[in-house]
């Protein structure tokens, strides 16, 4: 198998794990501050886990070469973690996923921002085209059933937040941030303990929250080692899947009609990042010579 099978099979299986979130926040019947916490703290266990299990301490401790961004990294990922799961409570899935996928646009704000990287012309009209989507996804959630503007925002908020802490990720990619969201999910577990009211969980519900954790921290993993054989363009067209995805098969599942708004405005959104990541891989296969034949 090569290097780049590899990469596309590990994310593809990555983005798989990850599509069922949405239908898993919907059909377990508990609290929303409840769910989350039972959420990020056995995704957290599972991945500090495993990683101790398989490479020890060494992990955690090379986080403190990468001082400031693994912090800022940490905190991104705590707070998307729990708002993902906020976010879906409070709109409809359809709106959350479409509004996550601008996440490339704020991360080529950052990156230019913080970074010095410059906004080529293809992101530019990625990120118009992104905002036109966006604007058609909220001017619809006021006549969506199950949408709110209230967590349109916040599902906004998660992608500008998350997006700054991958730009942190990127300033300080020789070190694995996989640790991180162990961290980073145990810290958000801790910070939801007081209000979260744990032990209202039904009993009932546990088999499909451990299926839930499982599905979280597979995928977690899953695409953290994607790109370590595939360009980041391609990483990106697969985790697109997802916004294609998840509110089908809620849609299949419960029958949440994600509206018309929802749909043209995602279609905007999912395209032009189809389009610009395609454009992209095209560019990278014309600039990289072929390898030479022994």
């Amino acid at each position: 198998m090569t290097d780049q099978t590899k990469g596309l099979l590990l994310t593809f299986l990555g983005v798989m794990c990850i599509v069922p979130e949405a239908l898993f926040v919907r059909v377990i019947d508990a609290p929303m501050l409840t769910l989350a916490f039972w959420k990020v703290t056995l995704v957290g266990l599972a991945i500090g886990t495993g990683l101790l299990l398989a490479q020890g301490t060494a992990p955690f401790r090379a986080l403190r070469c990468a001082g400031w961004a693994s912090a800022i990294y940490v905190g991104g990922v705590a707070c998307a973690g729990v708002g993902f799961v906020l976010a879906v409570r409070l709109t409809s899935v359809a709106n959350v996923v479409f509004i996550l996928a601008s996440l490339p646009v704020f991360a080529a704000i950052y990156s230019r921002v913080f970074l010095g990287e410059p906004i080529t012309r293809r992101m530019f009209f990625t990120i118009a085209a992104v905002l036109a989507g966006l604007a058609v996804i909220a001017f619809g959630s006021g006549e969506t059933e199950n949408a709110s503007r209230a967590g349109d925002l916040l599902a906004l908020a998660i992608s500008a937040i998350f997006a700054g802490a991958l730009t942190a990720a990127r300033h300080a990619r020789a070190v694995s941030m996989v640790p991180a969201v162990a961290l980073a999910y145990l810290l958000a577990g801790l910070a939801l303990l007081p209000v979260a009211q744990p032990l209202q969980m039904p009993v009932e519900e546990l088999p499909q929250m451990l299926l839930y954790a499982i599905f979280m921290a597979a995928s977690a993993g899953l695409i953290a080692l994607g790109p370590r054989y595939i360009s980041s363009a391609e990483v990106g067209l697969l985790v697109l899947l997802e916004s294609v995805l998840a509110p089908l098969l809620v849609w299949a599942v419960l029958d949440e009609d994600p509206g018309i708004y929802a749909l043209i405005g995602g279609v905007i959104v999912v395209g032009a990042l189809f389009l610009s990541n395609l454009v992209a891989l095209a560019r990278r296969r014309r600039v990289v010579p072929p390898l030479p034949h022994h």
